[in-house]
Formats: C-alpha cells, structure tokens, sequence
C-alpha cells in the first residue's frame, strides 16, 4: 500500500479535497494523509459542500497540523502550490501542484479548482500503481 499525503497551508480547502479523492480512487491501493503548516481548525463550509455533490462526507475530516501526522515515511508528499517545503516529511517523492487556494472564490471556479485537484489525483494514483 502506497502513502500520500497532501499539505497546503490551512488544512481546510485543498489538501482536505485531494486526501478525499486520493481515498475515493485509490481505496485499498493508497493511504491518504492531508495536514496544514499552518492548519485553519475548520474545514471549509465550500469544500464539504463541493465534496458532497461527489458523494464524500468531508464533515468526517478535520484540520489538521503536520506535527498530527504519524511518524512513517510517505511514498509522495504533494505541495497544494502554497510554497510550503514541508521538511518535517519524510517522503521519498516530492511533487507541487501550483493549485490556487479556492477559499475566496465563487462556488462555480471552487468546483473548478475541486476539478483540478481530482484530475491530479487521478494522474498521481495512475502513476503510483505502474511504479
């Protein structure tokens, strides 16, 4: 089993959508992590509800710090294009997706950006089950 994890800033938006598609898509194949340098404690009203038009109950996650993820080594750590180095990961590939924080946008570009993210999602589990 394959170990992601997805680290943006506030834990809330975007790396709370990829650990939710990661989980999805990859169910048996992936263990899915998401955490926030500097987490927010909530996770965005906008990204549940987004989630919820897929099915996914993100009302099951919280916002989370890199200090309360568990002390393994990830196959991936991927960057939600927030500049974050994540050096308390230890992970043997490093990706960064330039993704704009959605927070702020309306609710039509947020499903562009969720959008995004799953099409990413998708691309990295493909790569991950022909490695």
């Amino acid at each position: 089993m394959k170990r992601v994890v997805f680290v943006c800033v506030e834990n809330s938006n975007r790396s709370q959508m990829a650990e939710a598609f990661a989980k999805i898509h990859g169910a048996g194949a992936v263990e899915a992590y998401s955490a926030g340098s500097r987490p927010s404690g909530v996770v965005n009203a906008k990204a549940i509800e987004t989630l919820g038009e897929r099915g996914y109950d993100l009302t099951t996650h919280r916002s989370k710090s890199l200090d309360d993820l568990p002390d393994i080594a990830f196959d991936v750590a991927v960057t939600m294009g927030c500049g974050d180095q994540c050096p308390l990961i230890h992970a043997r590939k490093r990706e960064d997706w330039a993704i704009p924080d959605p927070k702020g946008m309306t609710a039509e570009q947020f499903r562009e950006v969720r959008d995004t993210i799953e099409a990413k999602v998708r691309e990295l589990l493909m790569q991950l089950r022909e490695a």
